[in-house]
């Protein structure tokens, strides 16, 4: 019923405009409540996001999606020569363009001839790199020639010193990859390095030296439980113990042709090594050939024996009796399935560094011996990303 001298509906539109009013409001605190939550969201996700970044770009630098340009920035990349011990070495430094204070990453290359040239070290740094870390590489001349020598830690050690000073002031992420692991845990143990260290990742590293060159020599996984358990060991390791070893398996008249010839081995150049096993004696040339045909059986007794003979050098490079007084939050990962240095010795590790300090530990079907599985399921991607982000924030934290 209409009010006598009122335009019909006009009475009502008080109500509709208090009921457009309250929807408005309604809409806002929604809209506002979503903002909130999309920020705390973006923050809490926000390392993952770099970490799933960084990931994807080390599976393929051309990686692209929406994801991948979340806090991602140019990369420059600066040739360096940096002090270390009494002499200085090569290095390389990634800087993200636009990030006016990045926080620092030590990355140590593993045993592999290339150094800081190596293919999946250079996609590893420029994708830390564009993450908005400033990314060290400093060239590790004894790992590049095969050697994991105790002498290392003072060049890794002195890096994180130099990064530190660089950036102004703020400790540095050390990550030591594959045999580079075991000599950057004992530079974060020592009390010279520790200040301007304020992370430490281990990515397929060992424990004990010798364990992993027994392994190397048998096939058999010695597990902290007191199980020996076999498992197949690449017969690259084996090889290179011996190229690191040399005098123990080759007279001193073979030892000059007997070093280049396993040196092309393990380079990847069969055809010259094979070249020179005619100026070997008879010895020396049967023991490089079942080097270079793979038969470890045949050579094992040998290397066990070298590995008796060499204890004193491989106690010296393992953190195995060395990293009580750590005082640097670590994180250890590693893939379930490396047949270089099994993933137990990151249980051993995880039982050598001192409880407070092991911060994460990952042992996942998706990480190898030094690189991401791009074949792994997603929940072992969804782990590794959510692991290397909680990396991520350990390195930028203030």
């Amino acid at each position: 019923m209409s009010t006598p001298g009122v335009p019909s509906g006009a009475a009502d539109a008080p109500l509709r405009n208090a009921a457009r009013a309250r929807r408005r409001r309604v809409a806002w605190l929604v809209s506002f409540f979503l903002v909130v939550l999309a920020g705390i969201a973006a923050d809490l996700l926000r390392y993952d996001l770099r970490s799933y970044a960084v990931l994807s770009r080390l599976l393929d630098e051309k990686s692209a999606g929406p994801l991948l340009w979340y806090e991602t920035h140019p990369v420059t990349v600066e040739e360096l020569q940096i002090p270390t011990g009494n002499a200085s070495v090569r290095a390389r430094l990634y800087l993200p363009v636009g990030v006016a204070h990045p926080p620092g990453v030590v990355a140590v290359h593993g045993i592999h001839r290339l150094g800081v040239d190596e293919p999946r070290l250079v996609s590893f740094a420029r994708a830390v790199a564009g993450a908005g870390f400033a990314v060290l590489t400093p060239e590790m001349s004894a790992l590049a020639d095969y050697h994991v020598d105790a002498a290392s830690v003072t060049t890794i050690g002195d890096s994180a010193i130099w990064l530190d000073r660089r950036l102004g002031g703020r400790p540095v992420t050390m990550t030591g990859v594959s045999f580079a692991g075991g000599l950057a845990l004992l530079a974060a143990a020592n009390p010279r390095y520790a200040p301007h260290i304020r992370a430490l990742v281990l990515m397929g590293s060992y424990e004990d030296l010798a364990r992993v060159s027994r392994f190397l020599a048998t096939s058999q996984e010695e597990l902290p439980d007191g199980r020996s358990v076999p498992f197949p060991a690449h017969d690259y390791g084996a090889s290179v113990f011996v190229y690191a070893h040399l005098q123990q398996f080759f007279s001193a008249a073979d030892l000059p042709v007997a070093r280049q010839a396993l040196r092309y081995w393990l380079w990847e150049q069969p055809e010259k090594a094979r070249e020179l096993f005619g100026q070997l004696s008879p010895k020396g040339r049967a023991t490089l050939e079942a080097l270079c045909e793979r038969r470890i059986e045949a050579v094992r007794p040998r290397l066990l024996q070298a590995i008796k003979a060499d204890r004193a050098e491989l106690a010296a490079a393992s953190p195995h009796g060395q990293v009580a007084n750590l005082r640097v939050p670590v994180f250890i990962l590693h893939g379930s399935d490396d047949n270089v240095i099994p993933a137990s010795e990151s249980l051993w590790l995880a039982k050598e560094i001192p409880r407070a300090q092991v911060r994460a530990m990952l042992i996942t079907s998706a990480f190898s011996h030094v690189d991401p599985n791009r074949r792994a399921g997603w929940y072992e991607q969804v782990r590794l990303v959510r692991f290397l982000g909680a990396v991520l924030r350990a390195a930028d934290a203030p």
